[in-house]
């Protein structure tokens, strides 16, 4: 059977990566997304096992110990992992696996998996970015200002991404972000394990321009 690709997305807070990793999944098929264990607590609307999986400080530190995340790392001062067997079983039955995770994560996964395709998500400037944080007002300004102090850092590693997505406007981002996986299944190797029986593509010894 064929193996799903793995793309790795990542973005500063208020780049909207959350929703385009979600408008893709719903227009695309045979894609899924690798939902993170989190220490953090829930914003409003998230639920347990559609978002995250919400577990506490002793959890995650156990499911460290028992080498259960493909990767892992603090973010925002909150722990944030990658469930290994779930991604494995996604990848080894076909389908895409989506990992919404930061650079740190990033870096441990690409260190796995050599193939996986690496997308960053940039908002279109510093001050749209900073007003979509204090727009979701989910977290008081201690909170958005860590972010912000993150963000700094997060987009200088940019140039490490094999693709940019800017998200000015969200259908725009989509489109890129849609073709994006659109052309890594039209990769020769992907087609020819999945999708062509070379065999066939062979005429018959006694075709009639061989005689």
């Amino acid at each position: 059977m064929e193996k799903g690709d793995l793309f790795i997305i990542s973005a500063p807070s208020g780049a909207g990566k959350s929703t385009l990793c979600n408008r893709l999944i719903s227009m695309v098929p045979n894609i899924a997304f690798s939902v993170s264990h989190t220490t953090r607590p829930p914003r409003q609307g998230e639920k347990n096992g559609r978002d995250y999986f919400f577990i506490s400080q002793e959890q995650f530190t156990e499911l460290v110990a028992q080498d259960a995340f493909l990767e892992w790392a603090r973010v925002h001062g909150h722990m944030y992992g990658t469930s290994r067997k779930h991604v494995m079983e996604l990848l080894s039955n076909g389908i895409d696996v989506i990992l919404d995770i930061d650079v740190q994560g990033a870096t441990q996964v690409k260190a796995k998996f050599p193939s996986a395709v690496t997308i960053f998500i940039l908002p279109p400037s510093w001050d749209i970015l900073e007003e979509r944080l204090m727009k979701r007002k989910s977290e008081d300004r201690h909170a958005i200002a860590v972010r912000l102090r993150n963000a700094l850092d997060e987009m200088e590693e940019v140039a490490n991404y094999e693709y940019t997505v800017v998200n000015d406007r969200l259908e725009d981002a989509l489109d890129e972000l849609i073709s994006i996986v659109t052309a890594t299944r039209c990769l020769t190797p992907r087609v020819l394990a999945s999708k062509v029986d070379m065999a066939k593509l062979r005429p018959h010894p006694d075709s009639w321009f061989l005689t």
